[in-house]
């Protein structure tokens, strides 16, 4: 259990740094922000997925 409380911990760190990611670029407000505003947003989105997965995961493993 204690690889999957790395991997969520990892998970959870890198939806902070893409949240930061994005929300510094769109304090910004440049053409980079609009470029790429929509990358951000998936990562973010994705990133969360997997913490959520994970999380799930280890309750389950956890109950049996």
């Amino acid at each position: 259990m204690e690889i999957m409380t790395i991997l969520i911990i990892l998970a959870l760190i890198a939806t902070i740094v893409s949240l930061g990611w994005g929300v510094g670029s769109m304090a910004m407000g440049s053409d980079f922000d609009h470029k790429h505003d929509v990358q951000f947003m998936s990562a973010r989105v994705g990133f969360q997925a997997i913490a959520i997965v994970l999380l799930l995961f280890a309750i389950v493993v956890s109950l049996q």
